[in-house]
Formats: C-alpha cells, structure tokens, sequence
C-alpha cells in the first residue's frame, strides 16, 4: 500500500477524519510514520495489558492501535518490532526542581522516560528553555511552569515573592499572570490575608493555585477555597490529629526570627511529626472527602520524604550519582547531614514517620483523593528522570497497585492538568510520548527502570542512542562546573519546595 493509501485508511480506522487532518492528513513525504509491531500495551487508561498490539505514530502524534493483523503494510514507514516488550505512556514527573540544567537533568529526564515535567519554581529563564524545547532545539520534555515562589514575610527563600498585604498578594498574581505562568506557586509562611486575597485574583485572572499549604491557616479552610494541589503531605499529619486545634496554636503563636526563619519551620515539622501520634481515622476521613469533592489534589513526593526520613549514609553509594556534578554530590551530602537522623531513637522515629506517611497516601487513595506522582527532583538524592521510577515503587509500597502507581504519572497527572484530552493514555489522537521497556511492570513496578526505548514528540530514542547520552551526562559530571549551577534552587536545609 502507498503512502497517501496508508493514510487514507488511517484516517478511516484510526482516530478519524476529523483528527488526521491536522497530523496524519496533513503528513507530507518528510513526515515520519513509525510502527511499532508486536508489543503488549499498558495503555494507561486501566485496561488490562493488551498483547500482541501495534501503534501506528505519524510526525509526534498516535494515529492507531490494535492487532498487527489488521494493519495494511506500506513501504513508507520506519518499523520497529518489540516483540517482547511493554509499551506505557511517557511519565510525568509533577514536581521538579532544576529544570534549567540542560547538561544534567534536562536529558536525565528523557532518558528516564520522563517526557512532561511540572516545573514548581518558574521563570523567565524556564519559560525561555521550555519554547526551545519546543522548537526542537534541545530533546527535553515537556513543561508545566509555576510562578516565581509566592511566600509570606520571612521566607525561608529570600528570592521569592514575599508578600503581607492583600495588595500585594494581588500584584505577585497579576506578575504571574502576566509571566505567562501555567499556576500559582504557594508556600508555607503567607497568612490568611494574603492567602485569600491572593486566591480571589488568582481566581479572577484564570489561575489554579498549588503548593504548600501555609501553616499558620487551617487545612479544611485553604481546601475549601480551592487549593488545587498540595506537596509533600505537609500539614496533613496535623489536619488529622485529635491534637489539631492545640498543634495548630503552638504554631500561631510562635514567633519567626527574621534572621533565622527555620527555627519557626522546625517548629512546623516537629508539630506534624507529633501529629501523627494522635491520627485520628474519623477526621482524616472527613478531610479525605473534603479533598476528593472539592477536587483538591495531593502530590505526595515520597522519594523526598524517604531521603529526609533515612540516616544521612544512605544514599552516598547510589551508583546513579555518577550522573552528577561532584560540587552537587559535596553540597547534597552536607545538606542532608544536617537534617537526616542520625541517632537510633531518631532514626527509629523518622522511620516510622515514613510508614506513617506512606499509609495516608493509601487512605486518601481509597477514599478518591487524586494523587499525582512527583519527586522533587534536584533535592538531595532526589535524582531528576530516575527518581520518578524510584516515586512509582513507593507508591507501590504504599500499598497502590502497579497500574495506579503508573497512572497516577500517565493518565492522572494529564487529568490534572485538564491536557487528558491529548495526553496521558497511549489513545489514538494523542502525543506519541511512549516507554518500551524490557520487562513487566505490572507484574513488578521496578521493571519501569528497565527501558528499552523512549519516544518523545513521536521522536524514537533507542537503547544505544540512551547509552550515549547517559555517557554524556555522566561526562560533564566529571568535569568542574560553572559558577553558580552547583547549587539547584530547590534546595536548602530545613525543608523541600
């Protein structure tokens, strides 16, 4: 069959005329056709595992899927066979840090079959970096882009936004809006006249608000006026504890030195901590509901809170740290002996806190509270493109099956943004960003790490293609790095963004 026949029975038995056009229809004789024959399907969508299933990609977009039996052969495509292998969307990661360093995480992200990122700091810069991706300039993934940081008075950042008044915090939304910024990025220390003028323009403008919840404000009332996302579980612990009218006041009522703002946020962990001491089962069911109906998401990132919960040796020896900057490496290991445990009865306590955390992603889960897979990648330990795989096995072990584990950074994380409409699914109609891996993932979630090939934007990077760039990445590790790019922005003692 020739080309323009090809498509024209694509167009018939595929995603239709009404979708070809702008993608198989439109194809001219520079644009690529892949097939990719004889693969089991995990689509994403929460179908079982379809065997023997071929995809047809036409330029960056799926066109069909179904037996290969069913598929007219042409002369005009690129067939790949992955008899053997398992095809899953590409991950998201939907919370990143770092995301300007194209040498390292930018490419450590690809390779890793991470093709969309959520990017919880912007700027300019990462406004810049993500319209040359685009442009096809640097592989990279796609980006979701935050505000600048949005804090109140004190900040633990001093380059974010603080603001006080209700003014003001309408003004750091206008500058957001005004940047271009996909959502408001929120944090710990606003207070509630800020909070909720910033949430009214954040409304009037157009913007979903994410982030920390601020902690001197109680749970149920910033979930109430729409918080969209919330990181980490902080303040989760406390939201449902017998304690949390009496935590909470311990928190009010202490004082931020200027000069030292975290003995106040060390002062806030130790209350959450505590907090899960008192679990109450009837009051995180309450908020729990709270949070599914009012379409207020968490974003859990468990690869983080395993780093701050585990001795400061832990992670020294990853083998994956051969990827990054040694100034990185002396810098991360520094800042996280400051705040790991390190006595028995700490570390004892850390690791229970752990389980603790881990166990209230799986009750939210059961009770229908989104959760989206994110990392905090660029925190120490926290390796960009490998820690999502790292994200999807304690999800696992949090008790989410595999399939919800992996949509929970496929088809979930698309329906949050409200882009499921064109991502998140291996579906006829949507980008064509897939991961073939060499084994099950459904039968055990760490065969995610075993990836045979990554296809981002419909462009197909194979195995020796991934040794080469991981080669690079791991070269310009071993290389003294410039001023300033040995210290991701998200990183710090005390806390994660």
């Amino acid at each position: 069959m020739d080309r323009r026949t090809f498509l024209q029975w694509l167009g018939i038995n595929g995603v239709g005329l009404a979708v070809l056009p702008a993608t198989a229809g439109a194809a001219t004789a520079s644009t690529d056709i892949t097939v990719l024959t004889n693969a089991t399907l995990i689509d994403g969508t929460g179908a079982p595992a379809s065997k023997d299933t071929t995809i047809v990609l036409v330029g960056d977009r799926i066109v069909w899927t179904g037996p290969h039996g069913r598929l007219p052969q042409t002369q005009d495509a690129r067939v790949i066979d992955l008899r053997g292998k398992y095809v899953i969307p590409g991950l998201w990661d939907m919370h990143t840090h770092w995301g300007l360093n194209v040498q390292t995480t930018i490419p450590l992200h690809i390779v890793n079959g991470v093709t969309s990122v959520r990017e919880m700091w912007g700027s300019p810069e990462q406004h810049q970096l993500r319209d040359r991706i685009n442009r096809g300039e640097i592989l990279g993934p796609r980006f979701t882009i935050a505000s600048a940081l949005i804090d109140g008075q004190y900040s633990l950042w001093p380059t974010a936004t603080q603001v006080v008044t209700a003014e003001e915090a309408r003004a750091a939304v206008r500058t957001a809006k005004a940047e271009n910024a996909d959502f408001v990025k929120i944090y710990s220390f606003l207070l509630p006249e800020a909070f909720l003028a910033l949430n009214d323009e954040a409304r009037k403008v157009g913007l979903r608000i994410a982030g920390h919840q601020p902690v001197r404000i109680p749970v149920r009332q910033v979930v109430a006026a729409g918080m969209r996302s919330y990181e980490h579980l902080y303040q989760m612990p406390l939201a449902t504890s017998r304690d949390e009218d009496a935590l909470l006041r311990r928190i009010v009522n202490t004082p931020i030195d200027p000069a030292n703002p975290f003995l106040f946020w060390a002062v806030v962990a130790e209350a959450d901590m505590q907090a899960s001491l008192s679990h109450s089962r009837s009051k995180a069911a309450d908020l729990y509901d709270r949070m599914a109906r009012g379409g207020t998401w968490q974003s859990p990132t468990l690869s983080v809170l395993r780093v701050h919960s585990s001795p400061p040796d832990t992670f020294v020896n990853d083998p994956r740290l051969v990827y990054i900057p040694k100034e990185v490496r002396e810098y991360w290991a520094q800042t996280i002996g400051l705040i790991a445990p390190t006595t028995p009865e700490a570390i004892a306590a850390h690791r229970k806190y752990l389980r603790f955390r881990l166990d209230m992603v799986n009750a939210m889960e059961r009770a229908g509270v989104g959760i989206i897979g994110g990392t905090d990648a660029g925190n120490p330990y926290v390796i960009p493109g490998f820690a999502a795989h790292d994200e999807l096995g304690l999800l696992v072990e949090a008790g989410l099956s595999p399939m919800r584990a992996l949509q929970t950074m496929t088809r979930d994380a698309a329906r949050f943004l409200k882009l499921d409409k064109t991502m998140g699914t291996v579906t006829p109609g949507k980008v064509a960003d897939l991961v073939v891996l060499d084994a099950n993932p459904l039968t055990d979630i760490a065969n995610t790490q075993k990836i045979h090939a990554v296809i981002t934007r419909g462009k197909v990077i194979t195995a020796e293609q991934r040794a080469k760039i991981l080669a690079d990445v791991a070269a310009n590790a071993g290389k003294p790095q410039p001023q300033g790019a040995v210290q991701p922005a998200c990183c710090h003692v005390g806390g994660q963004i």
